[in-house]
């Protein structure tokens, strides 16, 4: 008789490690991000060319930090006569509004990149792929609009991972072989890439100075 093993389930312990890693990690991210904003020191390997693709999110985290900001003085001024609970509050309210604007600043500071030594997708200050030229097989426009589904599925091109920008994407780069990337959520292989990009023409034309 064969014997199957069932995957283990993490332990409270083990998920509340991982929660409390991650939440740092993005505490210190957010912080980054905004060093590298106020100081114009964006993450573009030397001689890259850098391909934004916030667009379809900036102007909706805009609006949400003004929303947090308008806040705060409105909540300062009805909590004014608690200061056990006013200072609390302000001192919550202005993390909170710094923390998007440094959310917000990881788009702008770590665009996708197209060098010579390859391609970097990013999500953010918290994905950055690195596919160099010997993995990549082909880059093509594929536009594809998903809602509600996981970053990783099997596709027509093997296991994909989808970098979704308000459910879109328009690039799609296919690789040579399997090659593992570091998540979040932890360490996954991948077939492809699809992603969004504000100026896939662009995109594609950096692509073409250095494959043909």
């Amino acid at each position: 008789m064969i014997e199957t093993s069932t995957p283990t389930r993490p332990t409270l312990a083990a998920r509340t490690r991982h929660f409390a890693r991650r939440a740092w990690k993005m505490e210190e991210a957010v912080w980054v991000s905004l060093y590298r904003f106020i100081f114009r020191r964006p993450r573009v390997p030397a001689g890259a060319t850098a391909i934004p693709y916030h667009a379809p999110v900036v102007t909706i985290m805009i609006v949400f930090i003004a929303l947090s900001a308008v806040e705060i003085p409105i909540i300062d001024l009805i909590a004014h006569p608690w200061p056990w609970v006013r200072y609390p509050l302000l001192i919550a309210g202005i993390w909170g509004v710094t923390w998007m604007v440094g959310l917000l600043f990881g788009f702008l500071t770590r665009p996708h990149a197209v060098g010579p030594e390859g391609i970097r997708v990013r999500s953010g200050a918290e994905i950055d792929i690195d596919l160099p030229w010997s993995v990549v097989d082909r880059v093509i426009r594929s536009r594809e609009v998903v809602e509600k589904a996981p970053k990783i599925q099997d596709g027509e091109h093997g296991r994909t991972l989808a970098l979704r920008m308000q459910n879109e994407t328009n690039l799609l780069v296919v690789l040579e072989r399997p090659v593992e990337v570091s998540l979040p959520t932890g360490a996954e292989t991948i077939d492809a890439v699809r992603f969004w990009a504000d100026d896939s023409d662009a995109f594609m034309s950096a692509v073409r100075t250095h494959i043909p």
